[in-house]
Formats: C-alpha cells, structure tokens, sequence
C-alpha cells in the first residue's frame, strides 16, 4: 500500500500508518440525535397557531357566506311579493305571512293562483331559520318587513348575531 495517499478510512478508525482516531461520546450522541424536546414544543406551538389562524378566517368565511345568502333570499322575496300584490292589490298579511306566496288566496274575483315561489316552499334565512314577516312594516313607511334574527336566532345583536333586515 502507498503511504504517501493512504486510503480513506471509515469513520472512527484511522487512516494506515497513524494512531486510531478516538470518536468522543459527545460527537456521537450529536450525530444520532433527532430533534430536542424545545424543538418539537416550538413547532408543536407554530403548527397550533397556524391552526387557529385558518380555523378563524374559514368560519369568519362561513359566517359571512351565511349573511350574503340571506340577503339573496330576502331579496328573491320581493319579486313573488310585487306579484302577489298586482294580483291581490295588496301584501300578504302578517297573519297570512310569506306562506300566502305558496298558497295565496283567492282573488278579487274568485280567481284562483298557483304558488309565486318556484320551489313551493317559503326559504330560509343562512342559518336555517324562518323568516319574520310583518305586513304593514313596524319600522317606518314600509308596506312590508322581513327580517332574519341572525346566528344566534334573537331581535338585535351585533356581527353574526346581527339582524338581517329587507329595508337595509
């Protein structure tokens, strides 16, 4: 063998012709060791946070999803409304509520009329709830009112809870 280039050696034992190389205990834990507890908790922690942060914007989305798609139904309402009331020559009654555009009664003259919703049956609100429907309208010079009483199903509130109303 040369000794000039001695052969690579594998690892822990010494190239020909020199002292045995010593690995230090130290040196071998380092290169067998995986990730410390600290680092496991930081990304434990950075995963959790993550998690939060998408948890809040997806239902902040659903939420808002919720409350557009009210709206759309209110105001899917008001044409069923105006013709119910060319035919009628008045709203639906708070007593006879939105169901009276599935049913409506006779008109003037006897006629009789086929539901004005397509699906014949009343919509209701994002959240599953039925609509309130007042006819004249309480709040103001309104001839009719429907309101949805938001996520949480009570008059008022502020943000998901808020009430979506048909005059706003």
């Amino acid at each position: 063998m040369n000794h000039e280039h001695p052969e690579a050696a594998a690892p822990g034992e010494a190239p020909t012709g020199t002292e045995p190389r010593r690995v230090g205990l130290e040196a071998l834990r380092r290169s067998q060791s995986g990730m410390t507890l600290i680092e496991i908790m930081v990304v434990i922690t950075i995963l959790g946070i993550l998690g939060t942060l998408i948890t809040v914007n997806v239902l902040n989305s659903v939420n808002k999803a919720k409350a557009d798609t009210t709206k759309v139904q209110i105001e899917g309402l008001r044409t069923p409304l105006q013709r119910f009331y060319l035919d009628h020559g008045r709203y639906p009654s708070t007593s006879e509520g939105l169901e009276a555009l599935i049913r409506p009664p006779a008109g003037r003259n006897g006629r009789k009329f086929n539901s004005y919703l397509e699906k014949d049956q009343v919509p209701v609100d994002g959240w599953g709830q039925p609509f309130q429907y007042f006819s004249p309208g309480s709040n103001g010079n309104h001839p009719y009112e429907i309101i949805s009483m938001g996520a949480d199903g009570k008059e008022g509130g502020e943000g998901n809870d808020g009430d979506v109303v048909s005059w706003e």
